[in-house]
């Protein structure tokens, strides 16, 4: 029996993850299988693969043949190199132990390199956080200088057509101030009082009156003319 490790969809759309299957080579790529014997997620960064490597190993030494994303999969994990390096420990190409030693290297720079690049796409997130704060901080700041300078120019306009109406209100005091040039006409009365000062001008008449009296002192003058008749 033809037998296939592929991988099997699952998921949501455009959020799919596969289980990896070893399968027999005429089922549907979403029908039966034989074994699942990992699984495979491309949503995270980087990608999430759980395998089963013994299991993975004996298939693939079974004689089952992986498609090619399958085998990717199975090259990254390192289960490709292993099946060639036991090969060739059973042609006596190379001793068990250096098999084992060359594949223990292998796997500590891909872990290395996958740490590494974990680290990196962790920064990537990190940098790109900080640069979006930072940009989102200058438009702030930028809004706000804006705004100022916007309040700054508006604030003396509206100073400027407020000034003028307290300022005319005192030209209206010049009309309160002129109240006292009618105050010459009160004081222009006095100028009607020498019209009464100007009455003992006739006094004088009165006065006049004791010029009759020597009339009646002439009466006297009478008398002594009788008296020497």
């Amino acid at each position: 029996m033809p037998t296939k490790i592929r991988l099997q969809r699952h998921g949501k759309k455009k959020a799919a993850f596969y289980h990896i299957v070893a399968a027999d080579s005429r089922a549907k790529r979403d029908g039966r299988f034989i074994e699942k014997i990992g699984t495979y997620n491309p949503n995270t960064n980087p990608a999430t693969i759980d395998l089963k490597f013994d299991r993975a190993l004996y298939w693939l030494q079974a004689g089952a043949q992986p498609t090619d994303t399958a085998r990717a999969i199975l090259s990254y994990k390192g289960v490709m190199l292993k099946n060639h390096l036991d090969k060739g420990v059973a042609k006596g190409a190379l001793s068990q132990a250096d098999a084992d030693k060359k594949f223990e290297a292998w796997m500590k720079e891909k872990e290395a390199k996958i740490t590494g690049k974990a680290d990196d796409i962790a920064k990537a997130k990190a940098d790109a956080v900080a640069a979006q704060l930072a940009k989102e901080t200058e438009q702030k700041e930028a809004r706000a200088k804006e705004v100022a300078a916007k309040t700054a120019e508006e604030a003396p306009v509206e100073e400027a057509a407020e000034e003028p109406a307290t300022e005319e209100a005192p030209a209206e005091e010049p009309a309160a101030e002129e109240a006292p040039a009618e105050e010459p006409a009160a004081e222009e009365a006095p100028a009607e009082e020498p019209a009464a000062e100007e009455a003992p001008a006739e006094e004088p008449a009165a006065e006049e009156a004791p010029a009759e009296e020597p009339a009646a002192e002439e009466a006297p003058a009478e008398e002594e003319k009788k008296e020497e008749e």
